[in-house]
């Protein structure tokens, strides 16, 4: 196993993480609660005994059931050589008081007198705000100086403005979280966001490396380069290599689903450093980023000047949802996301055709007329249009 220094603290950690957000399950839904306890618990330990000593879980991962499976998984011994990072679910928060509740739940779960960084919950710039409003920084550190925490941190998924705003916004962070993989380098935190964390100090822990598994399973078009020029390696592999060719990235987050990913995510993390990438396996990641792109369904920028919209129709998320189910071949990702995490008034569905939004548009979108081909794909289950619409 390779490691890297984790910030000022003094200890090396593991390049490769193990993420509990997708353990086997009985039914075959990544993230359900019907974990396989005896073959999670085997690959925990599998990894521990590799090398692997960072483990990332919540609150909610598999609807509440992981955070109880991974203390289960690290008792007798194991506890003792890894490092666990769990999540205050900020949105659950309503009172300040909430925030010692939740942690103290997660204690008992997990049987664990304290937890190494606990980090704020996928925070964005509206959660910052309640933070800061609740006084919720405050209660970390005293968890810190109680002992009940040893380090405080935060995952995030908002827009780079936002990211600047929170990492700047506290002197206390151990380290960060955020979405990270060759087809996110302007996206969210990004590679901007990426290097002002390292500048700072504060290491960079990245999840969704291979984006929920597109990287891994990607269409004919990409497979096909990969195939062809990829020396060997899977379009995994390549994924998690040009993460580690990065020295701003400290540990690497896999949600692995089965021994054989682990085991074939240990050998690659095993070879990241005597196989650099160099000037073709860049150029190799950079085909297969514009064979991706050539797949979107629309050329949205997601500048964000089309907001806000009278109608309150979250127009670039929109559009993103729409590319991201074509470009990946995953519909169904795609779905899921337009009903679980927008309100009904932020869905394609609410656009009135007004065209406020067009005047403002830098590509020119008829955005009036695209909306309703959004909806009909996300939210009817329509296939998409031909190619040009």
């Amino acid at each position: 196993m390779r490691y890297r220094r984790f910030g000022d603290e003094g200890w090396e950690a593991s390049i490769l993480g193990f993420g509990c957000m997708r353990l086997p399950t009985s039914d075959g839904v990544p993230i359900s609660a019907s974990i396989v306890e005896d073959e999670a618990v085997e690959m925990i330990r599998r990894a521990v005994d590799c090398g692997v000593n960072y483990f990332d879980t919540a609150y909610t991962y598999h609807e509440g059931k992981s955070e109880a499976l991974l203390g289960k998984a690290l008792r007798g011994g194991y506890r003792e050589r890894v490092r666990v990072a769990t999540k205050s679910p900020v949105w659950l928060i309503e009172r300040a008081d909430d925030f010692d509740r939740f942690l103290e739940e997660q204690l008992e779960r997990m049987q664990s007198g304290a937890i190494d960084y606990y980090l704020f919950h996928g925070l964005n710039a509206g959660r910052w705000r309640r933070i800061l409003e609740l006084g919720l920084l405050r209660r970390a550190e005293a968890a810190v100086d109680d002992g009940r925490i040893r380090h405080i941190g935060f995952s995030f998924h908002d827009v780079h403005a936002s990211f600047r705003e929170i990492i700047d916004g506290y002197d206390g962070w151990a380290m960060c979280q955020i979405q990270y993989n060759y087809m996110d380098v302007e996206n969210q935190a990004g590679r901007r966001g990426l290097e002002h964390a390292a500048s700072k100090g504060v290491p960079v822990v990245v999840m969704e490396p291979l984006l929920g598994g597109n990287l891994a399973r990607p269409p004919r078009e990409v497979r096909e380069l990969f195939d062809a020029r990829g020396g060997g390696r899977t379009p995994a592999e390549w994924a998690l290599q040009w993460l580690w060719d990065q020295p701003e990235v400290t540990v690497v987050l896999s949600g692995m689903s089965d021994m054989r990913q682990l085991e074939e995510n240990i050998a690659s993390a095993e070879a990241a450093e005597e196989r650099p990438l160099g000037k073709e396996g860049l150029e190799l990641i950079a085909e297969a980023r514009a064979r991706f792109e050539a797949k979107a369904a629309v050329s949205c920028t997601r500048c964000g000047y089309c907001l806000p919209c009278p109608q309150g129709v979250n127009i670039p998320e929109m559009f993103g949802l729409y590319d991201h189910g074509a470009m990946y071949d995953d519909l169904l990702t795609s779905r899921f996301r337009y009903f679980r995490f927008f309100a009904e008034a932020e869905r394609a569905s609410s656009c009135s055709g007004c065209g406020e939004c067009e005047d403002r548009c830098p590509q020119s979108l008829k955005i009036s007329e695209l909306m309703p081909l959004v909806h009909a794909v996300l939210g009817e289950g329509k296939p998409y249009p031909a190619k040009g619409r």
